[in-house]
């Protein structure tokens, strides 16, 4: 089997993949994530994933490295056709929250796995519908405070104190928290991985 590379540091990412047993390495890509030009946040999410397993795939094949298979992903939210990544600052997410309250929006992940070998590329994505309430007096000001939404894709955790906020879902829970895990191994299966025998014990 060959072995796996995560061209991110994304603790979330990195938690998931530990979670379903997975063994793999980390690289983490650096590129420019500017969405100019991109009005629809499928085909950036899925060119940016692109982006960060093809810059990580040339720098290992540059560098003799065993072959092996880059994973690289990227997440944005997107509600009446705006796209937000991560926040820039508090203004910023304030700014995000307040698109979102009282709405369905959608959280997209690109998923992209680069052979170094053969450079060979395939790519995907996964859609997740969410819905956030009208916010509770006072809540927005809290959660800012807790500094959480500053890293995440759309400003909030559904893994943590943004789980408050969401009042359902429709579509894959993983792939609102960054990392769609039944598509990921439904195309890890077409490179000879079988999710079975990365469960302990089998």
């Amino acid at each position: 089997m060959l072995k796996l590379v995560l061209a991110s540091a994304s603790p979330r990412r990195v938690e998931l993949l530990n979670q379903i047993g997975l063994e793999f390495d980390i690289v983490p890509a650096d590129i420019d994530e500017n969405s100019v030009g991109f009005t629809e946040a499928g085909k950036y999410a899925e060119e940016m994933s692109k982006r960060k397993a093809l810059q990580v795939a040339e720098s290992l094949r540059e560098k003799n490295s065993e072959d092996a298979l880059v994973l690289g992903a990227d997440t944005v939210v997107s509600v009446e056709q705006k796209i937000f990544g991560k926040p820039a600052d508090r203004s910023q997410a304030e700014y995000m929250l307040r698109q979102l309250e009282n709405k369905w929006h959608e959280v997209t992940t690109g998923l992209t796995i680069v052979r170094t070998k053969t450079m060979e590329i395939s790519s995907e994505r996964e859609i997740t519908r969410v819905k956030v309430p009208v916010f509770e007096p006072g809540f927005l000001d809290r959660y800012l405070s807790t500094r959480e939404p500053y890293d995440k894709a759309g400003a909030y955790a559904i893994q943590g104190y943004g789980s408050l906020m969401v009042k359902c879902i429709d579509g894959c829970y993983f792939n609102v928290m960054g990392l769609p895990l039944y598509r990921l191994s439904r195309m890890l299966s077409g490179y000879g991985y079988n999710p079975l025998s990365w469960i302990k014990g089998i």
